[in-house]
């Protein structure tokens, strides 16, 4: 049984995985036929082709190996400066410029000289490279929105899970009272574990970050703490201490090894499934779309962990580079754990959306193949006709992309040897959600 549901979770995130590749690739698509481009195919996946059908002047198909998809628009490039398309030299440079140039000639047909995609203008082809990712990040916020407030997320709440029997400053570790340590005030209120606290000092509050920062700012006070106990409300008292507590960020998030002088009632926090409103949503998913970035930015950083995890005996970072094969683990280990299927739901919703924001982020990379390195050419392009219009020197004409296809090369190599190496560590030394 535990055998078929990682399968059947593998099976769930392969077709997730499908659905947002073609909803990318779908961007590309409705834009480029709004602009008259013609585009003679759609296909999900690369390789073979499984099936395929043609509906007017598109071919749509699915192929073999599931990890990407395209659409085949014509004259993505413009012709060479001799005005042919299919310009040839000894230089291998120069062949892999014209090579590329004239694939995206390959299916020209009479009347097609107008439908090229490198004639539109520029912010017309922004557009159209632009919508693809753009698509993974309205899915990306669908996704986010389901998880946040169709399931929740496991956050602290204002439940109380344990009652701290006295005052530790929480810099020295430790959990054994000493007999020179004073009793917490949340002890000496009789707060019980179980206890909800509703109000605090007169303010009602059901969220756990609210409640901590009230707390905080209650250093020696006498404050009256209203708890859920079995259905009744019951009113107790406490002074609150003033305790070395863990630093919080603008964001509300601690800060490790940092500590600040601040109130303290003395109990811990269940945690528990709390759904949130569209105003917490949005914030926390500021704060992951940050994070997406900083991970981003940090990965060249994180490649002889890497290496080390796939080929040496490292550790597998839980935040380390994960692939589609990771990921497929991941969700067939999702599918295996003893959890409600809502919460193993949740789990593939934000997974998924997960998924589709690192996709966003990742092709808007000003370098070609990406999209990001077409929109750069197209903005690039925008900017020399432009400043030769206001300096009034004749027109530039169309930039032309294909000239960094060597360049194109060199990137598509590296996220080859990349993907290579994501691939053995997920294999090998795979990351683990337990």
């Amino acid at each position: 049984m535990t055998t078929l549901m990682f399968i059947l979770g593998i099976v769930v995130f392969a077709v997730g995985l499908l659905a947002s590749i073609a909803w990318h690739e779908l961007g590309h698509l409705s834009t480029a036929k709004l602009f008259g481009i013609r585009v003679p195919q759609y296909m999900v996946g690369f390789g073979p082709t499984i099936f395929s059908r043609r509906k007017g002047e598109t071919e749509y198909g699915v192929k073999a190996v599931p990890f990407g998809g395209y659409i085949r628009m014509i004259g993505m490039f413009p012709p060479g400066e001799d005005g042919r398309i299919t310009a040839r030299s000894t230089s291998p440079w120069r062949g892999m410029i014209e090579d590329a140039r004239s694939a995206a000639y390959e299916e020209l047909q009479p009347g097609d000289e107008t439908r090229m995609f490198y004639t539109r203008k520029p912010w017309k082809r922004v557009i159209v490279m632009f919508a693809g990712p753009f698509m993974n990040l309205v899915l990306a916020i669908g996704l986010f929105l389901t998880l946040l407030m169709g399931f929740g997320i496991q956050q602290q709440t204002t439940t109380v899970s344990s009652v701290s029997p006295c005052v530790i400053a929480q810099s020295e570790n430790r959990d054994d009272c000493k007999k020179s340590d004073p009793q917490s005030p949340a002890a000496a209120a009789g707060m019980k574990a179980g206890d909800k606290i509703v109000a605090f000092g007169g303010v009602r509050t059901e969220k756990w970050d609210t409640l901590s920062d009230l707390i905080r700012d209650s250093a020696g006070k006498e404050v009256a703490i209203v708890v859920d106990r079995g259905g009744q409300e019951v009113t107790l008292h406490a002074k609150i201490a003033t305790n070395q507590v863990a630093k919080k960020d603008a964001a509300g998030t601690y800060v490790q090894g940092e500590y600040v002088k601040a109130g303290f009632l003395g109990f811990s926090a269940a945690t528990g499934v709390v759904k949130q409103d569209l105003g917490e949503s949005v914030t926390w998913m500021t704060d992951r779309v940050g994070d997406a970035v900083d991970s981003l930015i940090a990965l060249p950083a994180k490649i002889p962990a890497l290496w080390d995890a796939a080929f040496g005996d490292g550790p597998r970072e839980a935040d380390s580079p994960m692939g589609i094969v990771g990921a497929a683990r991941v969700t067939g280990e999702i599918a295996t754990l003893d959890i409600p299927a809502s919460q193993q739901l949740a789990m593939f919703v934000g997974l998924l959306a997960g998924f589709n924001l690192s996709l966003f982020l990742f092709n808007m990379l000003p370098l070609l193949p990406l999209d990001g390195g077409h929109i750069a050419g197209a903005l690039w392009e925008s900017l020399r006709r432009n400043t030769a219009k206001v300096l009034r020197r004749p027109d530039p004409g169309p930039f032309d992309v294909a000239k960094l296809m060597p360049v194109a090369y060199v990137v598509a190599g590296i996220f080859v040897c990349f993907t290579i190496l994501v691939l053995i560590a997920d294999v090998v030394n795979p990351v683990r959600i337990s």
